[in-house]
């Protein structure tokens, strides 16, 4: 960080920097630098009392249709998280939900906000009390839906067949060892994907097709 501070003023207006021991996006403005905050996407009801929470907050939210095993690398599946968001307005920075051969899935958040944010859905209503609570119990709020960004309902959707979500990670949040279909590049049912069911806090494998 010292190092990045130091040099941020011969770096152009607009450039991203990555800390890679801290996992901390900073983007270089006119006078210095500013932390970007991080959104979380899905690549992927019940009546009751729903949180709303108007605070410091983390978004879940599906993409606007399934996908299969492959989304064109973890790159690809950040880029339709980051247009979808940004179509419907969304601002920030965009990740998937997802662990790869580079990046475990726990570590996409940065960690002095792991504990202290909660993970809301597009309705801003919370699914999560934090992020370390999806790797601790796994199991979302009674009664919250997960929303895509075009507003549907993910688990009373038809579009929706199968309520599970990608994910390629041990129930830690650290990637799953060849469990996340090349990658996130091939969709083939000799390939399989680690997944969990949306309601549950199990882990699964699902073929990439």
């Amino acid at each position: 960080y010292e190092t990045m501070t130091a040099t941020a003023r011969r770096q152009p207006e607009g450039s991203l920097v990555y800390i890679i021991e801290q996992t901390d996006l900073y983007l270089r403005v006119r006078d210095g630098v500013r932390q970007v905050q991080v959104n979380i996407y899905l690549t992927v009801s019940s009546v009751g009392v729903v949180n709303v929470c108007h605070c410091p907050q983390l978004h879940l939210v599906a993409l606007n249709s399934p996908q299969t095993g492959a989304m064109r690398g973890i790159r690809g599946a950040d880029f339709m998280c980051f247009t979808q968001a940004q179509a419907i307005g969304m601002k920030g920075t965009f990740r998937a939900f997802l662990s790869a051969r580079l990046q475990d899935l726990q570590s996409i958040v940065r960690k002095a906000d792991r504990d202290i944010l909660p993970i809301v859905n597009l309705k801003d209503e919370v699914l999560f009390d934090s992020w370390d609570a999806i790797f601790n119990d796994g199991r979302m709020k009674d009664g919250v839906p997960i929303y895509s960004f075009d507003g549907r309902d993910v688990l009373n959707d038809s579009a929706w067949p199968e309520k599970t979500m990608w994910h390629g990670s041990t129930s830690s949040g650290q990637r799953h060892v060849d469990s996340f279909c090349e990658t996130w590049r091939v969709a083939d049912r000799a390939l399989t994907g680690m997944a969990s069911p949306l309601r549950a806090a199990l882990l699964s494998f699902l073929y990439c097709l």
